[in-house]
């Protein structure tokens, strides 16, 4: 498979010092060489990072088609329409953010109705705020009259939010400007009085208030009145974990304005409380709605008390209503949809009103996923009493072959809106009352890109203790199965995150080539429910990496494709899969690129969102989940003499997520460690974790990424 015999050695051969470290954990001594470059900001490693960087570019942009790619990369990213997200109704206005290229970034509008364009108006674009296309806006929250808007604007990568609220009318800042709403760790919210007087917003520690090691951590709920100074502002008291320096906080508001609640998570792993007050109540009366043990994944205000999603001996899920008051908590709430046998991801309640008052004619929508796409069943709500009795199935709502129906939002009334999109069909908002006929709006991305030559199609691969896991596969229609198209596989696989269809341009760099797209929807996910989330994580964690390896030869053994004409891709948790890949099977593709990716499971923990993944992936306190995380550490399992594949290895210098020097230390390793001429580079951006790149930042990235794996899987590319 590889161009070099196993004895030759690579022309990026590192030039790391070596530095003995040597640390004990449980008995077990083990030893590493390149801790230093964890210190960012020492000369050495700043040089070394320079230096490989500097190196990696070089390389990639000498390849043979780099500039042809790059100008179809372009092509495609600006090609695509206006397309409209996170969508939000309030005081009888509409407002959504808008990707609208060439503008580098997203930017918040508003509209007088889905079907009226004429109306939209730009309320904040960060494309002026700072025309660099550094800037973006992290999330927005409109208040209930719909006169005001609360924005959190970051910078570089950082996820650094402070909010800044703005005027709707006219689209001007009022001067409120709250700083660290939002982090890389616990991210940020905000919910809005139901008076618009005020909201309640996520804090982190300001300098001075905690040691600068605990800034990202402590996340609390506090209150701004607006009129009034900073200075001004209260702390909430909702509750607390165990362990409040890894509490994430969720705020939202009832549609009625009389209760606010806090979905509170203990790190990233699922671990999930409630608390609720009422807005007319004072700060230290938040109360316990729902602890950890009652596995509550999802809470969502309806028009007649609090809907929870719950888990508890029901991995698929089960809705739960409770009846608003204060003290209520789930031990109260009554089932009112049993447990289906599709995995419910979350829900949205939509009710008439009559003078004020909640009457029958009231829905609730489910999202669902079949393990391959979600789609919404909805359920009439027969009573409106204190017990409301079982729900009764009043309908589906279903898309297209190979496409999800998402995002649902609620807009008041007996309206919701949701969204369809497929892998070759663009994004389109859809507005339905109760169980009317849906229609789709004028919020609509049309494409001029061409994916009619193109098919979306399953198949099952197994692992090696039985499970079947499935495999979506995009490619050109009536591919030869000779074993010779070239496949690019990516996979995540943890945080029980499904990945369902979505349309990116950019997939037809790979397909119009004659490439195959290949999706592993393995364990760690929520393709099948809490169950197959659980099946890979913490301890469980090689399920994961097993799973992905079985899609690959599943595909090879197929006669799809071979080793050679064979690529891996993967983020963050799935850069993790995509090392693990590389150390546990290092002949199973021809190439593999790890994007921003987590590769030192021992030391992870040590920095500030890596604690936040402890209840994912375990700490090297606990003995059993040390040996576990020890035993798949894709840093710790490089091995000297191993004849590697061409590795890419991606990271941001500003990452709050995942520490830039997960790829540096294993750049260094693999450079020293691989007996074979493939390169080994690493691929280093002035931002963060991938959020709020500008475009032409992802221009350049998927210039550099699919120019790589042409060049790796001998792909002659043709514009």
């Amino acid at each position: 498979m590889k161009s070099a015999s196993p004895t030759s050695s690579s022309p990026f051969q590192s030039q790391a010092p070596k530095i003995p470290v040597r640390t004990t954990y449980h008995g077990v001594e083990v030893t590493e060489d390149y801790r230093w470059l964890e210190d960012a900001a020492a000369e050495a490693a700043r040089s070394w990072t320079t230096a490989q960087d500097r190196q990696a570019r070089d390389y990639l942009e000498h390849l043979p088609g780099h500039d042809a790619v790059r100008r179809r990369a372009a092509q495609l990213l600006r090609a695509d329409s206006a397309r409209y997200s996170d969508l939000r109704a309030a005081g009888g206005r509409y407002f959504a953010f808008k990707e609208q290229p060439p503008r580098q970034q997203p930017f918040l509008v508003g509209l007088a109705g889905l079907d009226d364009l004429a109306s939209e108006r730009v309320l904040v674009d960060p494309n002026v705020i700072d025309d660099s296309g550094a800037t973006t806006i992290d999330w927005y929250q409109p208040s209930p009259d719909g006169q005001l808007v609360a924005v959190s604007l970051s910078a570089h990568g950082t996820e650094d939010g402070t909010v800044h609220v703005y005027q709707t009318s006219s689209g001007q800042p009022t001067g409120v400007a709250v700083p660290r709403v939002t982090g890389g760790t616990a991210g940020g919210s905000l919910a809005w009085a139901g008076d618009s007087s005020g909201f309640w917003y996520t804090r982190y520690p300001s300098p001075g208030e905690r040691p600068d090691d605990d800034l990202g951590f402590y996340q609390e709920v506090w209150y701004h009145p607006l009129g009034e100074t900073l200075a001004g502002d209260r702390p909430e008291r909702p509750g607390r974990f165990a362990d409040d320096r890894i509490a994430e906080n969720f705020l939202n508001a009832s549609p009625d304005g009389r209760w606010v609640m806090d979905r509170a998570e203990q790190g990233d792993g699922g671990q999930w409380q409630v608390f609720v007050r009422a807005q007319s109540a004072g700060p230290q009366d938040w109360w316990l709605v729902a602890d950890v043990e009652d596995q509550i994944s999802y809470a969502t205000f309806g028009p007649d008390g609090l809907y929870l999603l719950s888990r508890r001996d029901a991995a698929r899920g089960t809705v739960l209503r409770l009846p608003l008051r204060p003290g209520a908590t789930v031990a109260q709430a009554a089932v009112v949809i049993p447990q289906p046998n599709l995995a419910i991801e979350s829900a949205a309640g939509a009710a008439n009103h009559d003078g004020g008052l909640v009457v029958t004619g009231s829905w609730l929508w489910l999202q669902v996923i079949d393990g391959h796409a979600p789609f919404l069943l909805v359920y009439r709500l027969d009573s409106l009493t204190e017990d409301p009795g079982w729900a009764n199935p009043a309908g589906a709502v279903t898309g297209e072959a190979g496409a999800a129906i998402d995002t649902v939002v609620r807009l008041g009334g007996d309206d919701i809106a949701y969204t369809t999109e497929g892998y070759t069909e663009p994004r389109s908002w859809w507005q339905v009352s109760g169980t009317g006929t849906p229609r789709r709006t004028a919020l609509v991305a049309s494409s001029p890109l061409d994916f009619s030559g193109y098919e979306v199609s399953r198949q099952i691969a197994t692992s090696p203790d039985g499970t079947r896991v499935p495999i979506t596969l995009i490619s050109p229609r009536g591919l030869p199965r000779d074993g010779h198209a070239p496949v690019l596989l990516t996979g995540y696989g943890g945080y029980g995150f499904t990945l369902t269809p979505r349309f990116t341009p950019s997939d037809l760099l790979w397909l119009e080539q004659g490439g195959v797209l290949a999706i592993a929807h393995i364990r760690g996910g929520g393709e099948y429910g809490q169950a197959w989330h659980h099946a890979g994580r913490l301890t469980a964690k090689q399920n994961v990496f097993d799973d992905f390896a079985a899609c690959a030869r599943h595909l090879i053994d197929s006669g799809l494709t071979s080793s050679a004409r064979l690529a891996l891709l993967g983020g963050s948790n799935g850069g993790l899969l995509m090392g693990a890949m590389v150390t546990q099977h290092p002949d199973l593709a021809r190439a593999v690129v790890a994007m921003v990716p987590v590769l030192d499971m021992l030391r992870v923990e040590l920095h500030p969102n890596g604690a936040f993944n402890v209840t994912e992936y375990g700490t090297v306190e606990d003995p059993a989940q040390f040996r576990a995380l020890y035993a798949y550490s894709p840093y710790h399992h490089v091995k000297d003499g191993t004849a590697y594949p061409a590795v890419l290895l991606t990271a941001g210098e500003f990452d709050p997520r995942v520490d830039a020097y997960h790829a540096k230390k294993m750049a260094a390793r693999l450079q020293a460690a691989t007996s074979s001429a493939e390169p080994v580079l690493l691929r280093i951006e002035a931002g963060g974790h991938g959020l709020g790149r500008s475009l032409d930042q992802q221009v350049s990235e998927l210039a550099d990424v699919y120019t790589f794996l042409f060049d790796q899987l001998g792909v002659d590319y043709r514009s």
